[in-house]
């Protein structure tokens, strides 16, 4: 590596501490981090804003700002309020089995849609329903985020970096299902043994408020039922556009962002108030992390490390699909995911031409998304997901600590991908 690559490496690393151990706010972690990188001329204008492999990944940044104004304005209607209730009412008040609905409701929705937008609409529903029974929120906000990245594995839609790969591989939308959703039936149900022991101490029943929450009325909290009927068609439409993207030739990003302005603009809302909603800092965060992770692509690190990993395995497939699984989950733990595919998936296409491109060969593609998807659970900045629930959480006065995701996520990635092991050498090497 030139020059150039080991000061992106310190500057990202450096970076990356400041962020870990929070004595620095993140967003302006990221942002000076993005500036040096910008300064060194580790990247450049041309790669940080206009390169899909090196720079800002727009379409991330839009499809959130989307769903946000979506809502947002949904959060004026009252339906939070009455998810919520009908959840603590369905569990009986009792902490545990609230939470092991909310892991389901949120894993099951991430395989349909994409994983951030489902934290975008359960997190408000969580903070209501602690707030009623006087539960700290933030394990519960830790456990559903953990469940979407592990339910949005199970489709090519469900996470990012499964559209990256079925792009690049050719693999269809079933193949996805077969292969990945089984697996992830299994660590949803290990996730939730998991919650009950992690967080046993969050679980603590208040028999008063659980009959206040009874007693509740699910239709009272209900505020405006036509914005109600108005917000669900449109986030329908949406959703049923997200399916269909490819065959009406929109990218997630832009229905996303027309739902969002089209309900603001038939809602009669105050713009002013509901952009007040947007998380605007975890948006800004974004911008900059990816502009320092596209200063390790832009100058080769990344390439390079990945050609390395190439080189020492060669034609033995075992050992590469471990490789790949393994440093997948440890390198998307440190960077977000989806840059981070977008630079293997390339490394990976040759490394299956090479071992003949059949179904066998195949088994890299999975290694590469289940170590990707699976391995940004680890860390507070794995996966998108995560940055946007702690956004969510510090809005809202419960602040998530880097560490405070870190040691229940590292816990969950490490079972999740070591369950990865035997799945893929039962499915593809026996027999």
């Amino acid at each position: 590596m030139g020059t150039l690559a080991w000061i992106a490496v310190v500057v990202f690393v450096t970076a990356y501490v400041l962020i870990a151990t929070e004595k620095i706010n993140r967003v302006a972690v990221a942002l000076g981090g993005a500036a040096v990188m910008l300064a060194v001329g580790a990247t450049d204008a041309e790669h940080a804003f206009f390169s899909e492999e090196a720079g800002i990944d727009w379409n991330v940044v839009f499809l959130l700002l989307g769903m946000m104004l979506i809502v947002g304005v949904l959060k004026r209607t009252g339906l939070f309020e009455y998810v919520a209730i009908w959840a603590a009412k369905k569990a009986r008040g009792r902490p545990f089995p609230i939470m092991v609905i909310l892991i389901v409701v949120t894993g099951v929705v991430s395989a349909a849609l994409d994983n951030v937008t489902t934290v975008l609409l359960v997190a408000p529903v969580t903070l209501l329903v602690c707030d009623r029974l006087g539960v700290p929120p933030i394990p519960f906000l830790i456990a559903e985020v953990l469940a979407s990245n592990i339910g949005g594995t199970a489709t090519l839609v469900g996470d990012p970096p499964n559209i990256i790969i079925a792009s690049r591989s050719g693999l269809s939308f079933n193949a996805f299902l077969s292969v990945l959703a089984p697996f992830v039936l299994v660590v949803l149900v290990v996730l939730v043994l998991l919650c009950r022991f992690m967080f046993r101490q969050a679980f603590r029943y208040d028999a008063e408020r659980a009959a206040q929450v009874m007693a509740l009325r699910e239709r009272d909290a209900i505020r405006e039922p036509r914005l109600v009927v108005l917000s669900l068609s449109v986030l329908a439409v949406v959703l049923a556009a997200f399916t269909l993207h490819t065959v009406l030739g929109l990218e997630p990003s832009v229905v996303a962002l027309l739902g969002g302005l089209l309900l603001l603009a038939l809602s009669r809302l105050d713009p002013a108030e509901v952009a007040r909603d947007v998380e605007w800092p975890t948006l800004i965060f974004f911008a900059g992390l990816f502009v320092m992770v596209g200063g390790l692509v832009a100058t080769g690190v990344i390439d390079e490390l990945a050609r390395a990993a190439t080189d020492a395995v060669g034609d033995r497939m075992w050992p590469a699909t471990m490789l790949l699984l393994w440093a997948s989950a440890g390198l998307s733990a440190i960077v977000d995911n989806i840059p981070y595919v977008a630079t293997m998936s390339p490394i990976v296409a040759e490394m299956v031409d090479a071992a003949g491109g059949n179904d066998h060969a195949q088994v890299l593609w999975w290694a590469l998304a289940l170590g990707a998807d699976l391995g940004g659970n680890a860390t507070a900045v794995g996966a998108s997901a995560n940055v946007v629930v702690l956004g969510i959480a510090e809005r809202a006065g419960h602040k998530i600590t880097f560490w405070g995701f870190t040691k229940y996520g590292l816990i969950v990635t490490v079972i999740s991908v070591a369950l990865a092991v035997p799945y893929l050498w039962l499915r593809f090497f026996v027999g």
